[in-house]
């Protein structure tokens, strides 16, 4: 009788699970197990908003494993001791593992190859579509610039999506404790799990993405990332089902899933570009730290990047034309370090995945992947273009709400500004010299 010990890491899904699919098929019983590892507090990855989603996910992962005769055996301590305890309490013969591309990643694989050797196996293409160094150009060991990784990310195609198990085998006598529930920082946190993230899928119109996407009052995205970050879903399964549709909008959904795999292929062949420039530019970023808490609380004045902001605090999640623009603000039009607004992100962003945050500000800053590293998205400007009604200001700056239409994104100009809104921390008279200082070209 031969048992497969599968550690679920950012694959908390039964459907299309390479890690579960290849112990249930490569042994006669399966222990699904979820480890709480102190390191990830003390590496700084433990942001309530993800520990509560979590949480979630593990809750319903266990519900699910359950449902097909199985359970989910949940500890807490070092991994690769908890993991060892858990093989000679069980006699578990093999360790099943999901191959991650961060650096905490892959020290965690390393420790557990040091220990376990050849009973390890670590299976790619379950965090992300295709795995990073899948696709490389001559000469290189990842692509630098997003379209030529594109073609050949699609050109390279994706292995075949996985049935969820109809039934497990679980032995008996591997206990393991209760789900710790933690209260999340924004109240509006999504749920978390799989079936959460299943229906959130099914029930999202993909057609229309390509024609909505950017409209921020529409609301219109999938909001399918944390449930992609977690693993509750398989960015493999949805892009299959994407490509398949084949229609404008499900191809251009398809393209930004292609620039979540490029971002993890950069950070695999680049692991110093989660703290580092990845094309440094010599930088003498502004300090000012008022300004830097005015841009986290939503109180710079600028009506757009106020919204962003408090929807982050509130939700633990932005649009994604959110996040450029403020973004932008803080790293070209305040011109402050990229790390510091990368930090603020990842401490409430529900889906706060090292390479995706990390990389994307960089690519705002200048400092990453861009072509055009000057490109500075001028809040104003954008909020016209992809906000004109106002109504995502309105939506989460209350002090705002009575001011109707497009006037809303400058209220200064108002013969009696609202009084409980802070003036624009740059003053718009010294908005183009402040983008010159951030060597800046406005759009």
């Amino acid at each position: 009788m031969t048992l497969a010990l599968v550690l679920f890491t950012q694959d908390l899904r039964l459907h299309d699970n390479p890690v579960l699919h290849a112990a249930a098929t490569g042994a006669d019983q399966v222990l699904p197990v979820f480890v709480l590892d102190p390191a990830v507090k003390r590496a700084g990855f433990a942001a309530p908003n993800r520990l509560a989603f979590l949480g979630d996910c593990l809750a319903d992962l266990d519900d699910s494993l359950r449902a097909v005769g199985s359970r989910l055996v949940v500890r807490q301590g070092p991994l690769v001791s908890t993991v060892a305890h858990l093989l000679a309490e069980s006699g578990a013969d093999s360790v099943h593992l999901a191959g991650g591309v961060s650096g905490f990643a892959r020290r965690r694989e390393g420790a557990l190859r040091d220990r376990f050797g050849r009973r390890l196996t670590v299976h790619q293409a379950s965090v992300t579509a295709l795995p990073p160094g899948a696709v490389t150009p001559a000469g290189r060991d990842h692509y630098a610039v997003f379209t030529p990784y594109l073609r050949a990310w699609l050109d390279h195609g994706h292995r075949p999506v996985l049935p969820a198990p109809r039934a497990l085998r679980t032995p008996d006598g591997v206990s393991g404790i209760a789900v710790p529930r933690v209260q999340p920082t924004s109240p509006l946190l999504p749920t978390g799990g799989e079936s959460t993230g299943r229906k959130l899928w099914r029930g999202w119109d993909v057609d229309q993405y390509e024609e909505v996407h950017d409209d921020l009052a529409a609301d219109a995205t999938s909001r399918l990332s944390p449930y992609l970050h977690f693993g509750c879903l398989s960015a493999t399964e949805v892009v299959d089902t994407a490509l398949r549709r084949g229609t404008p909008g499900a191809q251009a959904f398809v393209r930004q899933l292609g620039w979540r795999d490029f971002h993890h292929q950069v950070l695999a062949a680049r692991p110093r570009a989660a703290r580092t420039d990845y094309r440094p530019r010599a930088d003498h970023w502004h300090q000012d730290g008022q300004e830097a808490e005015a841009w986290r609380a939503g109180r710079t004045g600028f009506p757009v990047v106020d919204a962003a902001m408090r929807q982050l605090a509130q939700e633990g999640w932005m649009h994604n034309r959110a996040r450029l623009i403020a973004a932008s603000f803080f790293a070209k039009s305040l011109y402050h370090d990229w790390r510091i607004g990368a930090a603020h992100f990842l401490s409430l962003l529900v889906d706060g995945d090292v390479a995706n945050n990390q990389l994307n500000w960089q690519w705002m800053a200048g400092t990453g992947n861009d072509t055009r590293p000057n490109r500075v998205l001028n809040p104003l400007i954008q909020a016209d273009r992809f906000d004109p009604s106002g109504n995502y200001v309105r939506r989460w700056v209350p002090e705002l709400r009575e001011i109707t239409g497009a006037a809303v994104h400058r209220p200064w100009k108002l013969a009696q500004p609202p009084a409980a809104y802070p003036a624009p921390i740059i003053p718009p008279e010294d908005y183009a010299a402040r983008l010159r200082a951030g060597r800046g070209l406005d759009e």
